[in-house]
């Protein structure tokens, strides 16, 4: 009997952890059914498809809720086999078999039933997405996929040289948004930062700009010569 309630305790957990990270997951901005998907798989330990696998390992916060959730899975899963084979040898050995096969049927079909229930489930969700708003500082955004950071698009850093034909010219009169290159924000050199830059602000050398455009383009713009004329 107590086999077959620990049994029924840790599979109640383990489906409470998985909503958890589930609920977690979407909070970074993963859809519902991805998040669900992989934190299934995460528990369970089986993996997953590798471009899911790269939302998560690109985002560092989606990465430490796949591995607490991996993590409680390492112990989680060896717990129910355990306790699965303890109840079975203790059915087999009792005279009234029945009954605590009966209960741990029953016992599962509840579960089962409560996580597929569409008002158990809007509920608890509602719950664990307040609890994790209130007490967790998850980012809600997921901004490599906001940024669309694929297909040679990136976020990089370019220093200003002495010299460099961008240096002494105002973003206006640089500009550079007509090359497809976006100036996120200035880091000058006395450590102050511009993280919304002006049309009439002025790069100086030494300066270091945050941009956002494909690679290639920023890789032409850092070597371009004093003089050259933008295209």
């Amino acid at each position: 009997m107590i086999a077959i309630l620990s049994l029924l305790i840790v599979v109640a957990i383990s489906m409470l952890m998985t909503r958890l990270a589930a609920m977690a997951l979407i909070l970074t901005g993963l859809s519902e059914e991805s998040a669900k998907f992989q934190a299934r798989s995460a528990l369970a330990g089986v993996g997953f498809t590798t471009r899911e696998a790269e939302n998560v390992v690109n985002h560092p916060v989606r990465r430490r809720i796949i591995m607490l959730l991996m993590l409680g899975g390492s112990i989680s899963v060896p717990t129910v086999v355990a306790a699965l084979a303890v109840s079975l040898f203790t059915t087999i050995e009792t005279e009234h078999w029945w009954w605590p096969a009966l209960m741990l049927v029953v016992g599962l079909l509840v579960l089962a039933i409560s996580g597929r229930n569409r008002w158990l489930n809007r509920r608890v969700n509602s719950l664990l997405s307040r609890g994790l708003k209130r007490w967790t500082d998850l980012e809600v955004r997921d901004y490599v996929s906001l940024l669309q950071l694929q297909n040679g698009y990136a976020v990089t850093e370019m220093v200003v040289e002495q010299g460099d034909w961008l240096s002494g010219k105002t973003l206006q009169e640089a500009a550079l948004s007509r090359e497809g290159i976006l100036v996120l924000g200035i880091q000058r050199t006395d450590g102050n930062y511009d993280g919304t830059p002006r049309g009439d602000d002025r790069i100086l050398a030494g300066d270091t700009l945050v941009l956002y455009a494909r690679t290639d383009l920023v890789k032409e713009l850092d070597q371009r010569a004093a003089g050259s004329a933008n295209a």
